[in-house]
């Protein structure tokens, strides 16, 4: 069966096979997210699931890595997703691993012996949106899970050495909340020490709650050096062990990729290199793309 459009999956999923488990998200709330706006939440029905199993085999026999679309694949219990993962590995010999988006309580909400069931089910990866670490600014954004749930999520999760990649929006806060955007998304990811980080850029999205905001004059949206000041500013506090960072989503301004806490002076350096003006930034006209 096709895929359901718009499809939305992360940049570094572009070579993993796309089996879509869930259409839009349950957490469809979020006001700043125009996602899974014309797609109304939906389990995909498990019949469907396995024909598009089997034909992805047929045509891709050598597949090795599989996203589960859309946003909210793992809202299924144990009970419905096991017995999807187990027809995955059955069908593609030379998997490595399978990755999903998602949301806090979907890995809170499990035991320690369901979280290990998934990765001996090869799930391996989870992309994790906190987007601020800031409880009040989640809270204005509607976002179902807190910080501390998500927190508690990504350090389980390890636990279970299921790897997660954190997604932090930059910008979220808008001007009267910047500070305090840095101050707590600093902390949070300090406490949550990801194998995977990445920061994007707040984009408005017409028709999202966020984007009727700022028409009214109710949110006032970073311009670019503005980013590039909180990007610093985050990158600056953070003391992560073992983690890989990137910028380099198409929202984003000035693309960076390094691993830390290795690469941090060097990356701190471009950053106010970009700031002072010496090195040009990305045009408006990309960040859509």
């Amino acid at each position: 069966m096709p895929l359901i459009q718009p499809i939305i999956r992360p940049p570094a999923e572009a070579d993993s096979f796309l089996l879509q488990v869930t259409v839009g998200c349950s957490a469809n709330d979020c006001t700043f997210c125009g996602a899974y706006m014309k797609k109304p939440f939906r389990i995909q029905d498990t019949s469907v699931i396995i024909k598009d199993i089997e034909k992805g085999a047929r045509r891709y026999p050598k597949t090795r890595k599989i996203f589960l679309l859309d946003g909210d694949a793992l809202v299924l219990s144990n009970e419905k997703l096991i017995p999807i993962l187990e027809k995955i590995i059955t069908a593609f010999p030379k998997l490595t691993r399978i990755a999903s988006y998602a949301n806090g309580y979907n890995i809170t909400s499990r035991s320690d012996k369901e979280l290990q069931e998934l990765y001996e089910h090869k799930l391996r990866l989870l992309y994790i949106g906190l987007e601020s670490g800031n409880q009040e600014i989640l809270d204005r954004c509607k976002k179902k899970s807190t910080s501390d749930e998500m927190v508690m999520a990504v350090q389980r999760a390890a636990h279970s050495n299921i790897k997660s990649s954190v997604i932090l929006l930059l910008g979220l806060g808008g001007r009267k909340f910047s500070k305090e955007h840095i101050r707590d998304s600093i902390i949070v990811l300090n406490r949550m020490q990801p194998r995977y980080l990445s920061f994007l850029s707040l984009m408005l999205i017409p028709g999202t709650p966020l984007y009727r905001e700022a028409e009214r004059g109710d949110f006032e949206e970073l311009n670019a050096h503005e980013l590039l000041d909180e990007t610093h500013a985050i990158l600056e506090g953070l003391t992560l062990d073992k983690t890989i960072f990137r910028t380099n989503h198409a929202s984003n301004y000035f693309p960076l990729e390094g691993r830390l806490p290795y690469d941090k002076e060097r990356l701190l350096l471009l950053l106010k290199t970009a700031r002072e003006g010496n090195i040009p930034l990305k045009p408006d006209f990309f960040r859509g793309l």
